[in-house]
């Protein structure tokens, strides 16, 4: 992960355009370079995505493709392995860049599959946690492969209460309530 040494606005970043395939999140007025997922974390986030094609309307579900502006000590734009979005939010994005910003409502849901690393793995479970909550999402999904769990945060009363989920546990959710998988489903989805 590469960083930019000059900040920028939100405006600067919402044009910039380096020619190159990179993606990037914006944290603090930084640059950071998004790596290539692994073959796991992209099959994983795929598996999700063909379950809840069976249980939300396409138009709705977002993968790997639409930036959210959350808040730190500056303004910061995450790019989250899925999303989940209401029909009021659909019709604000609009036809536009496909940037959630402050002034539009939240999503529904997000889910992030962690990689590998210490710095990966602070920046889902302990800065995201944060900026979603704050954000108002309703519900943050963490897919850990490493650990083996999946972590369902519900936002009750502007925090997050967790849920773990491992092995043959059905994860529950309360915005995709018919949901069925089990933990252990969701991270062997390489073998399905």
């Amino acid at each position: 992960m590469t960083t930019t040494t000059a900040l920028l606005t939100l405006e600067e970043y919402l044009f910039y355009d380096d020619d190159t395939e990179n993606r990037y999140e914006l944290v603090d007025g930084k640059l950071i370079t998004m790596p290539p997922e692994s073959d796991r974390n992209n099959l994983i986030a795929l598996y999700l995505l063909s379950e809840f094609l069976k249980l939300v309307p396409i138009k709705l579900i977002r993968h790997k493709d639409t930036e959210i502006v959350v808040t730190g000590n500056r303004t910061r734009v995450r790019m989250p392995d899925l999303l989940i979005l209401t029909e009021e939010l659909l019709a604000a994005i609009g036809g536009r860049r496909a940037t959630i910003t402050a002034d539009m409502p939240s999503p529904v849901l997000v889910v992030e599959v962690v990689s590998p690393g210490k710095a990966n793995r602070d920046r889902d479970y302990r800065y995201k946690r944060s900026e979603y909550a704050a954000r108002g999402i309703l519900e943050y999904w963490i897919i850990d492969p490493e650990f083996s769990k999946v972590t369902v945060l519900s936002l009750i009363d502007g925090l997050y209460e967790e849920t773990v989920f491992e092995g043959e546990q059905i994860i529950a959710s309360t915005t995709v309530t018919k949901f069925s998988l089990t933990a252990a489903q969701v991270l062997c989805s390489q073998e399905i």
